[in-house]
């Protein structure tokens, strides 16, 4: 996979050109908490100033990553809560759901064409592909991980754990090894009838793992209050959890999580990997993405202006960029042809951004 191209070069123009370009001014977090209620994301709107003030910097380690030449632009307006985003590479379209309405749809690359692609959808929140091109949604709905085969026909992958209905399952990962289906089920779906059918939950929240080819559920960890979004590392040695328990929970941390891998089937010394306070205020971290250099991309919000969107974080857990969003940040994917381009759900809108760096998995 292509690298972020290193700055320093022989040719003096070019290297010029590129600082130029990929630099600005590293911000404190403080600095960056700031209004985005003057920015018009309207198809009438004056276009941004380069490079787009909304794109942060806070550490000289997201320089590299920033494209000084490139808008965040708003695709799409009008669903109540988007979530779930996840690229299709041979049809070059990004799915996503809009959990309350009950549908799926699809932005095609090709023309920026949007459509319902799938309604009813099962209350589905999070949706990824497998490594043989096949949909696999998580339904709040019918409280269940399915999978979308190319006949048509829905598989139902899991939907009970020990004889009991699982919460609400939330999001789904793939791993390339065997095809394992891996997802969180904290259950938000079955809280209220808005997203999903209002039941009881009976079962303690987690992360379960399911055998591509037995379709056995096990469950991996408990260890955490609400698991949410979820990513592998480029190696896969390690699995990222958003922890969101602090909706229900107030002993519940504020961050997301980390694991070791175990033999690509179990987890094992899990830990803080980052924190969400940012100057004195820590929302929610959701969905997140790894990129191909071990950075984590995460959605976050129920903060505010300057905070709600997209926090990056190095390998070793510190905030190094923000991309601030003028609503809520539910979710992200990276896609495009080149995986270089950052899809963002927002609550009511989808939003997306050119970025020197690609998606580490296929989704």
């Amino acid at each position: 996979m292509t690298q972020p191209q290193n700055h320093s070069t022989p040719n003096r123009t070019v290297s010029h050109r590129r600082t130029f370009l990929a630099t600005t001014m590293a911000v404190t977090a403080g600095a960056a908490l700031r209004s985005l209620s003057a920015r018009d994301y309207g198809p009438n709107a004056q276009p941004v100033r380069y490079p787009d003030p909304d794109i942060v910097v806070l550490d000289d380690r997201f320089k590299q990553y920033k494209l000084g030449n490139t808008p965040i632009q708003r695709l799409h307006t009008g669903t109540l809560w988007a979530e779930g985003p996840a690229w299709n590479g041979v049809g070059k379209y990004l799915l996503w759901s809009d959990i309350p309405n009950n549908v799926q749809y699809r932005w095609l690359e090709e023309d920026g064409h949007v459509s319902v692609f799938r309604n009813p959808a099962g209350n589905s929140n999070g949706n990824t592909f497998d490594y043989e091109g096949r949909q696999i949604a998580c339904e709040h709905g019918n409280r269940r991980v399915v999978r979308y085969e190319y006949n048509g026909k829905i598989t139902v992958l899991a939907d009970k754990w020990q004889g009991k209905p699982l919460n609400a399952p939330n999001d789904a990962v793939v791993h390339p090894a065997d095809g394992a289906i891996w997802f969180t089920d904290p259950g938000y779906g079955s809280l209220m009838n808005y997203e999903g059918n209002k039941g009881e939950l009976v079962i303690k929240e987690a992360i379960y793992r399911i055998d591509a080819k037995t379709l056995k559920l096990e469950m991996v960890t408990d260890e955490i209050f609400k698991p949410n979004g979820l990513c592998f590392s480029p190696d896969y040695k390690k699995l990222y959890v958003a922890d969101t328990g602090a909706s229900h929970y107030p002993q519940a941390p504020r961050n997301i999580k980390v694991w070791d891998v175990v033999d690509g089937k179990k987890l094992a010394n899990g830990r803080e990997f980052a924190s969400m306070e940012m100057d004195g205020k820590a929302g929610f971290a959701d969905g997140i993405r790894a990129d191909v250099d071990g950075n984590v991309w995460a959605s976050a919000g129920w903060v505010g202006d300057g905070y709600d969107g997209v926090h990056i974080f190095a390998p070793d857990g510190k905030r190094i960029g923000l991309i601030r969003l003028p609503e809520i940040c539910s979710n992200v994917c990276f896609g495009g042809t080149k995986r270089n381009r950052l899809f963002m759900t927002g609550s009511q809108s989808l939003y997306a951004v050119y970025v020197e760096t690609q998606g580490a998995h296929i989704t």
